[in-house]
């Protein structure tokens, strides 16, 4: 079946993450992530048609996912301004739910590294072979130059950019006639 976080690290987006809809406070987390991101982000939520294809047997409904999810990690959204707090947990920990119920979270392998372009392929492909619902944030690129970056634009909107910043100038448009 199609992954599309594969297909977004196959793609070279630079902010790559899935989440479960029954998950608020993640899919919240992962959203604000996404959207401070200055690269290309692929957000992949999952989230269950509660009309359609909904009962025990189906793989895409909103129990299969509750009961199959496997968090990555726990994830916040961390502001620059804001201060860095980690509640410190063994190797598990039970979190309620905003609904009211309790997931396990168990942490990532302190060898796991979201800015590892390899790993995030590896943990995905062995999540797929598993039949795993493996949710959080798969990768994270900062270094790469944005598109803005590479075409070297300006910050100002373009709709509020006058005629003599977007016009070529008489002489720029002469050199590039004599080039054909």
């Amino acid at each position: 079946s199609l992954d599309i976080c594969l297909e977004a690290l196959a793609a070279n987006a630079t902010f790559v993450a899935r989440s479960f809809a029954g998950d608020a406070k993640q899919v919240e987390a992962l959203l604000k992530a996404a959207v401070s991101h200055r690269g290309v982000a692929v957000l992949d939520i999952i989230s269950p048609c509660v009309t359609f294809n909904n009962h025990d047997s189906s793989n895409k409904s909103y129990g299969w996912g509750k009961t199959h999810e496997v968090p990555l990690h726990e994830l916040n959204f961390i502001p620059s301004f804001e201060e860095i707090e980690i509640d410190e947990y063994d190797d598990e920990r039970e979190v309620q739910l905003h609904d009211g119920s309790w997931i396990k979270l168990k942490k990532l392998d302190n060898d796991y590294d979201p800015t590892s372009k390899m790993m995030a392929y590896e943990t995905l492909e062995k999540a797929r072979d598993a039949g795993t619902f493996l949710t959080g944030l798969f990768y994270i690129n900062d270094e790469e130059p944005n598109m803005i970056e590479r075409l070297n634009m300006v910050d100002k909107p373009l709709a509020h950019l006058g005629d003599a910043e977007t016009r070529s100038s008489r002489e720029s448009l002469q050199r590039i006639m004599a080039e054909l």
